[in-house]
């Protein structure tokens, strides 16, 4: 049996949106790496201490907001897996709304103002609560079958 015959060809869709938020993620992380170099955070040092470091919280918010992304990631990533296969055209739409809105987020966020992490950002939630409804779709219609 080949897996095309139980998921739909537009799940294809899904996974390729899933390999964009991993290069985003990618990206991301390099900032992080530039940001350490910039604010002189040296390795292992999650977050800079404002006592020891004028520069902390500028290098700080640039960590969470990619800190903040892994945090979401497994469960944008199962909720993308398991409501695409019932709905793969939606929540590819819905993961690129995600996708989008966290490079905002994190774009916000690295500016050293947390606030303005939530300008184009905050749409990222309404992604996710669109998945979290896909899979519960996914999810009862495996109970009914």
């Amino acid at each position: 049996m080949a897996i095309t015959d139980f998921l739909p060809k537009e799940y294809g869709y899904v996974v390729i949106i899933l390999v964009l938020y991993c290069f985003l993620n990618l990206w991301m992380g390099g900032q992080v790496g530039k940001a350490r170099k910039r604010y002189n955070v040296p390795y292992p040092t999650l977050y800079a201490i404002e006592s020891e470091n004028k520069d902390a919280k500028l290098f700080n918010c640039v960590q969470r907001g990619h800190q903040n992304s892994l945090e979401m990631m497994p469960m944008y990533f199962i909720l993308m897996i398991l409501g695409g296969m019932k709905h793969p055209s939606i929540c590819a739409i819905l993961g690129l709304v995600y996708n989008v809105s966290r490079f905002f987020y994190f774009k916000g966020y690295a500016t050293g103002d947390p606030m303005k992490r939530l300008t184009i950002g905050k749409y990222g939630f309404l992604g996710l609560l669109g998945l979290m409804i896909c899979t519960i779709s996914f999810g009862v219609t495996l109970i009914r079958s």
